[in-house]
């Protein structure tokens, strides 16, 4: 629509909602939207600040933040380190099969996208990052008090393990990629570029301060450190369940209208 090829918009609007469906009213939304958006002039970074464009903002950029936040590289880069002081004997081979893991867990959040929906499942995912996290979290406390050769330290090995890797399942469920998808839906056409390219920046830069002080904070204190992503990771479902809308069913100019 926006290249000006209405009869190839409007052929594949109406492939995407079915042959059988009445796309006038979504064609004269879009063609609306399109124009509006064609008369704008480019915007400039001072802009975002206006109302209308702050809660898509605080959104967008929110849940990439918090998605870095929670620890998800920190655990990645140094899963052979954390297996290893967890007491885990092959700890590459458990950090490779946790990445393998993760990779299976993002394909199926694909396929369930848009039958749950995407606040559920942030919801879900968050719920069970924090509850993972604060497993790990205690395991690493009680382990301090506990001699090596007992039996209880290989139970808690074990559960760390399997706690680290419901982590992993529960992030790529959710706020792997969903974020990404929410930034997408919820920023206005018209700062989309500017806007996407800020929150991809904030990503990024977070992620690089989480991995940079990953390995201080780990030889601080293991448990302290999962003790902090855990808090976060308890923010980032309050977060979602206060703020961020369901996206799922909805149009891109029904979505923008909401927040105005």
């Amino acid at each position: 629509a926006k290249m000006n090829k209405m009869h190839d918009f409007e052929a594949s609007l109406q492939v995407l909602r079915g042959s059988e469906t009445d796309i006038t009213s979504e064609v004269n939304v879009i063609k609306t939207a399109v124009a509006s958006a064609n008369k704008m002039t480019a915007i400039r970074f001072q802009e975002l600040n206006q109302k209308k464009f702050r809660m898509p903002l605080i959104l967008g950029i929110g849940l990439l933040v918090l998605q870095q936040l929670s620890g998800i590289n920190a655990i990645l880069f140094y899963a052979g380190s954390i297996f290893k002081a967890a007491g885990v004997t092959n700890s590459n081979l458990a950090a490779c099969g946790v990445g393998a893991i993760g990779l299976l867990a993002t394909g199926a959040t694909t396929w369930l996208l848009d039958r749950a929906g995407r606040r559920i499942l942030l919801i879900i995912s968050s719920a069970g990052m924090t509850l993972s996290l604060l497993a790990i979290a205690v395991i690493f406390f009680l382990k301090d008090n506990v001699p090596q050769d007992s039996d209880m330290y290989y139970i808690l090995s074990m559960v760390s393990l399997f706690a680290i890797v419901a982590y992993v399942i529960t992030f790529s469920f959710g706020m792997g990629a969903i974020p990404w998808v929410i930034m997408s839906e919820i920023l206005p056409v018209s700062i989309k570029s500017l806007a996407g390219s800020f929150a991809t920046l904030a990503n990024w830069l977070t992620s690089f301060g989480i991995t940079m002080t990953a390995n201080l904070l780990l030889s601080w204190s293991a448990g302290g450190t999962f003790a902090c992503y855990t808090l976060v990771s308890t923010f980032t479902l309050m977060f979602i369940i206060l703020w961020v809308p369901e996206t799922k069913g909805r149009t891109l100019e029904e979505i923008q209208w909401s927040f105005r």
